[in-house]
């Protein structure tokens, strides 16, 4: 898994500050600092796409925790209409869609995922994508029905061809949103498998026994919120990034809040795995993934 933590390229975020408020300087040197932010906002997109989890990493790792498939917690494809209008309403669903589709595949849903792929596909050609996820993936897909790993490396693929493409057309935003879109809609499955564990079965203790895998995956996030974070921060901060890097912030003080590494340290993580200790990062969570999708 690749959780190692990013750093980021502190001259992208100083060159687009500079570009917002400085009113003097020659044409020619806003040109080659506005240039030179955008490099390092796509070398910076490139780093985090490395160490963010994959569409299909945490969909994977809950399906390996033994936790039960929870359709509630998708993202309805008979909403994809709606995100056709706004460029990054469309970016950010399309992540959420390859998340959910990953989720699909992890729990053999396979036509369902497929049902998803293709409504994901109107999104695709909405923000530019073309070719991305077409009749081809579709074919490739339904081809590899049986085949997990197969299917995710199609699915990843698909996902990383998209910002690759985005990237490279300068649309470093959209990218950026993409990746944003999954990540969160990962995260809002983990925490909400936990949210809905039924709280009537089994004693405190017991019930964060079973529950331990899944709070293991989400507090593993820890380092990947902080590049999100950082990432979104270096992208012109008109809505939706900015209530987005708003709630990151949130989200990142409520993971420190935990003190989680410290708490390993000391062999007190005990202490940490207890669904309670969750309720700040869920909320956030929630929060931001139906400003996503609604």
């Amino acid at each position: 898994m690749k959780f190692t933590r990013l750093l980021i390229p502190v001259v992208a975020v100083g060159a687009l500050a500079m570009l917002g408020s400085c009113g003097g300087g020659s044409k020619e040197n806003n040109a080659n600092e506005f240039s030179e932010a955008e490099q390092s906002l796509k070398d910076q997109i490139k780093e985090v796409v490395y160490n963010l989890p994959s569409p299909t990493e945490i969909p994977y790792l809950l399906q390996q925790t033994g936790a039960e498939y929870n359709q509630s917690l998708i993202n309805s494809r008979s909403k994809v209409d709606q995100y056709g209008s706004r460029t990054d309403k469309a970016a950010l669903n399309l992540g959420v869609y390859a998340a959910d589709i990953g989720y699909l595949s992890s729990y053999d849903k396979t036509q369902e995922a497929i049902d998803y792929l293709n409504a994901s596909k109107k999104l695709a050609d909405n923000i530019g994508v073309i070719g991305t996820f077409d009749v081809d993936v579709l074919k490739r897909f339904e081809s590899n029905i049986s085949n997990k790993d197969s299917l995710a490396n199609i699915l990843n693929a698909a996902v990383q061809s998209s910002e690759k493409y985005l990237k490279d057309d300068s649309r470093n935003k959209l990218a950026a949103l993409l990746l944003s879109g999954s990540f969160i809609e990962g995260l809002y499955i983990s925490t909400g498998l936990i949210k809905t564990y039924p709280k009537d079965l089994l004693p405190d203790d017991s019930r964060n026994l079973v529950l331990t895998p899944l709070m293991r995956v989400i507090l593993e996030q820890e380092k990947s919120v902080d590049e999100l974070t950082a990432m979104l921060s270096a992208v012109d901060q008109e809505e939706p990034v900015a209530s987005l890097v708003a709630d990151l912030k949130t989200l990142q003080a409520s993971y420190k809040a935990l003190n989680i590494e410290e708490q390993i340290k000391n062999n007190n993580s005990a202490l940490v795995l207890s669904d309670k200790n969750l309720i700040d990062i869920t909320n956030v969570v929630e929060k931001m993934r139906n400003s996503i999708v609604n």
